[in-house]
């Protein structure tokens, strides 16, 4: 029992900062969007997709590996050091190649003149990369403080360091032009000091380790470095197919767009709209950090298929709360990618099919636990490269005729794909009765409210979201009514002593 607190205890202070982390880098979106064009947003979210790849394809299943060796009766020192220098030769030699063909990779990726940004956010990607196994020794070693605290300096650094640059530093050139801001701020740079603050925060993370980082040339193994590559590159190819689903939308969507607008341009706005359905992916993450626990440790329970089964049909109901909500109140939501006039609200018909294919994607997890309670994550991989696939197949058939709205077709298809077929092999291995009858009526019954208030002419947004008000009671309404016994015995708990 001590050992299942110690675990969720460890689980909320691991999880917490990456949750909290995105939901704080979220607000960052509205300091970009009313402080740049499109077209300059459409950059930074283009070159953040280019280093999601990068830092899997750096790391190679590395973390995952030490995880594994340190784990199991090998010497974790010895394992720590041949893993450490294994990333750190990579990321030298990344260094090193970015640094050298700059000038070329910028005109690869249609940025001629700013080679800084890809060398800045290049060492930057190299910089993370060395931490990896250092917070991987931290998990293992059960030393969640010091893991949360590292995160929040790198999380908050990050954000103190963006929002210096970006909104303060002209705010007091403006008042007093000899301040000494002028020293450390150049307005050409731009959309740059989003990248700067990126590498600053992540080479200070990195000087936070260098007390650990105690690397003896005796304690490396050729032999087990082979072992590491070999049981890693398998993690490797489901990250990258992860990544795929995920961030391939914004590096081929310039690449295949053809219409009048300047592709980045287009980019900037669809990347600001995808932000809004965040919100969606954030209530899958947190209740992933909790869910999975939860589900290793009653498995061995009798009734763990009924609660599996409750416990869907519940993050069912957020999930499609969590879609209405940000649908209904969109007519306020839309200004924080945005104001009026600017250019950003052009990608809003994609947060519909965004808020859905994340809900799919937080139901394909959750009922992933098949695979990971039979040991057969190799259907994990299987899934994810299947869904890799129709992501890259759609996007490159559909963005030249379809533009933005191309990408999240992609993802909503992948997403429902994945689901699907993951519901239909997981049966034959680990049946759980989901309430599918129920679950498929709340989705009908959210769909027809969401249809109501399209196809309603509503000139006045006011009104508009008055109406929609009262559809979103109405839904609460029927899941009080479909749900209101469990709900009672759920709500009306009492403490045993009192």
């Amino acid at each position: 029992m001590s050992a299942l607190k110690k675990l969720a205890g460890e689980t909320v202070i691991y999880g917490v900062p990456s949750i909290v982390g995105r939901f704080l880098n979220l607000w960052l979106t509205p300091l970009y969007t009313y402080t740049f064009l499109p077209e300059e947003f459409g950059i930074l979210s283009n070159i953040l997709a280019y280093v999601a790849f990068f830092q899997v394809v750096l790391t190679y299943g590395m973390e995952t590996s030490y995880f594994r060796f340190a784990g199991r009766g090998q010497d974790p020192e010895k394992v720590f050091t041949t893993s450490m220098v294994s990333l750190a030769i990579t990321s030298i030699a990344f260094i090193i190649l970015i640094i050298g063909f700059a000038p070329d990779i910028s005109g690869w990726i249609s940025y001629e003149g700013h080679q800084n940004y890809v060398i800045w956010m290049g060492i930057t990607v190299a910089l993370d990369t060395l931490c990896a196994i250092p917070f991987a020794k931290l998990r293992l070693q059960s030393r969640p403080g010091k893991f949360a605290i590292l995160k929040s300096v790198n999380i908050s650094l990050s954000i103190i360091l963006n929002v210096f640059w970006i909104y303060l530093c002209p705010k007091i050139l403006e008042s007093n032009p000899d301040s000494f801001v002028q020293y450390l701020y150049n307005p050409n740079i731009g959309i740059g000091y989003a990248f700067l603050s990126y590498l600053v925060s992540s080479a200070v993370t990195l000087l936070f380790f260098i007390p650990d980082l105690k690397i003896k040339r005796a304690d490396f193994d050729g032999k087990l470095l082979q072992q590491m590559l070999k049981y890693g590159w398998p993690i490797l190819v489901i990250g990258m197919a992860g990544m795929i689903n995920l961030q391939i939308d914004k590096i081929l969507l310039p690449m295949l767009y053809s219409g009048s607008e300047d592709p980045i341009f287009v980019l900037g706005y669809y990347s600001a709209a995808t932000k809004l359905a965040i919100l969606m992916t954030l209530f899958i993450q947190a209740f992933r950090f909790s869910f999975e626990p939860f589900v290793f440790s009653h498995f061995k329970n009798e009734d763990s298929k009924k609660v599996y089964a409750v416990i869907m049909k519940y993050f069912v109901i957020l999930g499609l709360i969590i879609f209405l909500g940000v649908m209904f109140y969109m007519d306020i939501l839309k200004f924080f990618i945005g104001k009026t006039g600017s250019g950003y609200h052009k990608g809003l018909g994609v947060v519909p099919w965004l808020l859905m294919g994340n809900l799919f994607l937080g139901i394909f997890y959750t009922q992933s636990l098949w695979y990971k309670l039979t040991d057969q994550t190799h259907f994990g991989a299987r899934f994810a490269i299947v869904g890799a696939i129709i992501t890259i197949g759609l996007n490159v058939l559909l963005i030249p005729f379809l533009s933005f709205m191309a990408c999240a077709y992609a993802f909503f298809t992948a997403s429902l794909v994945m689901t699907l077929t993951s519901y239909i092999v997981g049966q034959k291995y680990f049946p759980v009765k989901y309430d599918l009858k129920r679950i498929g009526a709340y989705f009908l019954v959210a769909m027809l409210l969401y249809l109501i208030t399209i196809v309603l002419p509503f000139g006045d947004k006011f009104l508009r979201m008055g109406f929609n008000t009262i559809l979103f009671m109405i839904f609460f309404l029927f899941i009080w009514f479909k749900e209101k016994s469990d709900l009672k015995g759920l709500f009306s708990f009492r403490v045993k002593g009192n």
